[in-house]
């Protein structure tokens, strides 16, 4: 397998499956020689596609400016089950309904685009999902649902904890058939995995470091399961979404490593990759900064404050100096509830880790515009070029809450 990522670069192995078809060509040519061909039918299509841009320009151009204009957030709750939290002052606005199909917003997320000539990228976020139990199975039939009513998703970020309890002990471990391909079958798209806890093993301990290669490696025999490296990016429209979609950078943070071990090199990484971004800086991991759920926030883990490794006070570095203020949303797992807290240290933090299991909240203290505890669920988001919209659904597909700001 070692030859496969000598022939390719990244942004080609994006490109699943048509690369990895070139992976296990023998004697055949580069994935980027097999793409040609179909590179060739992108361009053709483009400039067939140009009249039909130039009419839809002229028939927007009188809206041509409603996504550069809007400022501000849009929240809404439901009310079906959780709790809508405190409000910020000023542009934030809070009601007691939200539209059936998931929340619009000034600025076209949900709709047709934000930016003019670029699609709604639209993708699913959820986590702790790796049980192959039932819950696991109704949220995503109920993935699938909105996704179709909303016009079809681009990919899902899973947010760790993708194999209980201990992960897995080789590529050909039947737990990835049993807790993620079966449960997931009926979704059409990729899932851009991030590692947690549970992943290295120890029932969660997660100091069997060794185990995380073994879901590294599945990527290469998974038309679903992406994981390239511990911690990597993608970025759309280049490796993932349609082509004239939003331009956004996607960061898969390798979190028990942080807690464990610091790890100053994927800071680094991150800073850098941060720094070459264009567009929404969205990353996503196992471990919240900030929650009220049983683990609550980094640096007092658990309630537990002073250690340095088991309170996570190297994750709260970690944010401190590599997240907050350079990310515009950070998404994880870990703890078994659905919140959007308060924006933190000028990024978004949520919450969104019942895949397969809910656990109580513990109301460890951040303020929240919502959290629940009562079913599982997922988060949808819709991305224009200037707003972001997130809604959490229930595991029967139902919203409850919308929350929509600009950049």
């Amino acid at each position: 397998m070692g030859n496969c990522q000598k022939q390719c670069d990244v942004s080609c192995f994006f490109w699943s499956p048509l690369c990895r078809l070139a992976y296990h060509a023998n004697g055949s040519p580069s994935c980027h020689e097999r793409l040609k061909p179909i590179g060739a039918l992108v361009a053709i299509l483009r400039v067939l596609a140009i009249p039909v841009l130039l009419l839809f320009v002229g028939a927007c151009s009188d809206e041509s400016d409603v996504s550069t204009s809007t400022t501000g957030t849009t929240t809404s709750a439901s009310g079906s089950g959780g709790s809508a939290g405190a409000s910020t002052s000023g542009s934030t606005s809070t009601s007691s309904s939200a539209s059936a199909g998931g929340a619009s917003t000034t600025g076209g997320a949900g709709g047709g685009g934000g930016g003019l000539g670029h699609s709604t990228l639209r993708f699913v976020a959820l986590g702790d999902g790796g049980e192959g139990n039932p819950l696991q199975y109704k949220v995503a039939q109920a993935v699938k649902a909105v996704c179709e009513e909303r016009g079809g998703c681009e990919f899902a970020l899973y947010l760790g904890d993708n194999i209980y309890f201990s992960g897995v002990t080789g590529v050909d471990d039947i737990q990835f058939q049993t807790k993620f391909e079966m449960p997931y079958a009926i979704l059409p798209f990729r899932f851009f995995v991030a590692l947690g806890n549970h992943d290295y093993g120890g029932n969660g301990l997660g100091l069997e470091f060794w185990k995380a290669q073994a879901q590294v490696d599945y990527t290469f025999l998974s038309q679903k399961w992406t994981l390239p490296s511990r911690y990597y990016a993608f970025h759309t429209p280049d490796e993932a979404g349609a082509p004239n979609t939003v331009t956004a950078g996607f960061f898969a943070i390798d979190t028990n490593a942080i807690l464990w071990l610091g790890d100053d090199d994927q800071r680094q990484w991150l800073k850098d990759e941060i720094a070459q971004s264009k567009g929404w800086k969205v990353a996503f991991g196992h471990h919240p900064y900030v929650s009220n759920g049983k683990h609550g926030v980094a640096g007092k883990y658990d309630g537990v404050a002073g250690n340095p490794v088991y309170s996570g006070d190297t994750i709260k570095s970690f944010m401190e100096d590599a997240v907050c203020g350079h990310i515009d949303v950070y998404i994880c797992g870990h703890d078994h509830n659905r919140e959007w807290l308060l924006p933190t240290c000028g990024t978004e933090f949520i919450v969104s880790g019942t895949a397969a299991k809910t656990a109580a909240l513990a109301n460890q203290g951040p303020l929240s515009f919502y959290k629940t505890d009562q079913k599982g669920g997922f988060l949808l988001v819709e991305m224009s070029e200037y707003s972001f919209l997130g809604t959490f659904y229930d595991e029967d597909g139902v919203p409850e809450f919308s929350r929509s700001f600009t950049k």
